[in-house]
């Protein structure tokens, strides 16, 4: 019989998926969609990430498919006057135990489903997950089939169909707009560097990917309005940047208010169905792998009920503390006027050898 359903076969999904395998049980993934991808471009994977990536034998791929930056750097979007960086070379990776590494979405998306099939995962498409019996673990799909296990994780995103099991809320729309794109390196861009232009109501994000070869930008501006309009008046790397961004599609910026019930019966929820963040900490994709390997950890004796209230209890105030101060970042990233001014006041006069703003997101 299998002993875990995984609704949802993003990388949270298949996070979960295998941290259960590797565990010794018998994993059964239901995708929606007709094969298993990830949509997107670039990520940001933290040490508090990279540690488990690391313990599940998997950090190695990931950093052979990405880059290993040195620095992340903030500039003001007008000027392109450097404000402040954080030092991710030896002395950060000796503090948090793990490196700092960027990469594709679909990179790790494939590495983790490589993972999976090598540790015996069932992987399933076309199955659309309607409702869960929590009470007996069994999932419903459109097709009439009925998936039957121990325990059911819910990992279907951000609009989580199973989540409105558990709340009645709805996702937040921040107002923001991002629109994406990748290219090949230019000549003259440090791939050493994550870069985040702050301006007043956007910003502008760039880094390399896939061992140099790519450079990931990414846009976000107040919308609605047009990509080039909202970036008047930036600085020459913005302006120089823009032509290279994808105009087929855009992302709206969305979250969810913090919920503290993520558990009903033998439903857990997991990821961006559990607790939705806004990219300003780059912590999305983090937070679930973190959700994957806590919930494997309590799972350990075999006690689903006990294992599922721990679960709740541990990562429900981290990943609560993660999506509000997201908001608030984002706040802070956006300014004008004589917030800009004393933000970049901040910026410039911070202890750049201080740890003090990451430690509680990065030691976890």
């Amino acid at each position: 019989m299998t002993e875990v359903i995984v609704v949802g076969g993003g990388i949270g999904g298949l996070a979960a998926a295998f941290a259960q395998a590797r565990a010794g049980r018998a994993v059964r993934v239901l995708e929606r969609s007709a094969e298993f991808a990830e949509v997107g471009a670039g990520l940001q994977l933290g040490p508090n990430a990279t540690r488990v990536l690391d313990r599940w034998g998997l950090l190695g791929q990931v950093i052979e498919a990405g880059v290993l930056p040195r620095r992340l750097v903030f500039r003001d979007a007008l000027t392109g006057e450097e404000l402040t960086r954080l030092d991710l070379g030896e002395e950060f990776r000796r503090r948090y135990g793990a490196p700092y590494v960027v990469a594709h979405r679909s990179d790790l998306h494939a590495i983790l489903l490589r993972a999976c099939e090598k540790a015996g995962v069932e992987l399933l498409n076309g199955q659309h997950v309607e409702r869960v019996d929590a009470e007996r673990a069994r999932a419903y799909c459109a097709d009439g089939s009925v998936h039957e296990s121990s325990v059911v994780v819910a990992a279907d995103g951000l609009q989580s169909a199973l989540r409105a099991q558990l709340s009645a809320d709805q996702p937040h729309d921040s107002g923001f707009v991002a629109y994406r794109g990748t290219c090949p390196i230019p000549d003259g861009f440090d791939t050493s560097e994550v870069i985040a232009y702050l301006g007043p109501d956007r910003h502008f994000v760039q880094y390399a990917l896939r061992g140099g070869e790519l450079l990931n930008q990414v846009a976000v501006f107040r919308g609605p309005g047009e990509l080039e309009p909202a970036f008047d008046g930036s600085c020459d790397e913005i302006l120089k940047g823009l032509p290279y961004l994808w105009r087929d599609r855009h992302w709206p910026m969305l979250d969810r208010r913090p919920i503290g019930t993520w558990v009903r019966g033998r439903l857990a929820l997991l990821g961006d169905a559990a607790h939705p963040m806004l990219q300003y900490l780059a912590q999305g994709a983090c937070q679930a792998i973190e959700d994957a390997h806590e919930l494997a950890e309590q799972s350990a004796g075999g006690d689903w009920d006990q294992a599922l209230a721990a679960y709740q209890e541990i990562r429900a105030p981290r990943t609560a503390r993660v999506q509000t101060t997201a908001r608030l970042w984002g706040d802070i990233w956006h300014v004008d006027g004589v917030a800009r001014v004393l933000r970049n006041e901040l910026f410039r006069t911070r202890d750049m050898s201080s740890y003090a703003y990451v430690d509680w997101l990065y030691q976890g």
